[in-house]
C-alpha cells in the first residue's frame, strides 16, 4: 500500500497504472475527498476543482469530521493512520489490484473490512 509515504508504483506510466488514476479521479468527481496531508497534497491541479478536499488531522474526532457533510459521498483516502481511525465508518469498499509486486513498508490490514459497529448514519 505505501513506500516510504508514497505509492511505490507512483509514476508508473503503464497502462493498467494509468486507468487505475483515471478511474479514481473519475469516481471521486463532485464528491469529498477526506484523505491525510500527502494523499491531499498529491492531488493534481486539475482534479481539485472537481472535488472538495478535506485534510484529516490526528485531532480531528472521525464522528463529527463525518457528520460535517450530510448527504454527501466522502471518499476516504490515506495510509494506516486514517484507516485505523476511518475504517469503521466505510459503507463500501473500493480496492483495486495493481500489478504491483515490491517493496512496501505500509499494506492494507485486512481486519479494516471487519468492523462490528458501523456508523449508520454516515456515508464514507
Amino acid at each position: 500500500m505505501g513506500l516510504e509515504g508514497r505509492l511505490p508504483w507512483e509514476g508508473n506510466r503503464a497502462a493498467e497504472y494509468k486507468a487505475d488514476v483515471a478511474r479514481f479521479f473519475e469516481m471521486t468527481k463532485g464528491h469529498v475527498l477526506a484523505a491525510g496531508p500527502k494523499t491531499i497534497g498529491s492531488v493534481p491541479e486539475f482534479a481539485r476543482a472537481d472535488r472538495e478536499l478535506l485534510v484529516l488531522r490526528s485531532s480531528m474526532v472521525p464522528e463529527r469530521t463525518l457528520q460535517g457533510f450530510p448527504g454527501r459521498v466522502v471518499f476516504i483516502g490515506g495510509g494506516p493512520p486514517i484507516w485505523d481511525a476511518y475504517a469503521r465508518f466505510v459503507s463500501r469498499w473500493d480496492i483495486t489490484r495493481l500489478p504491483y509486486d515490491g517493496p512496501a513498508d505500509r499494506w492494507f490490514d485486512p481486519n479494516w473490512l471487519i468492523q462490528p459497529e458501523r456508523a449508520h448514519d454516515v456515508t464514507a
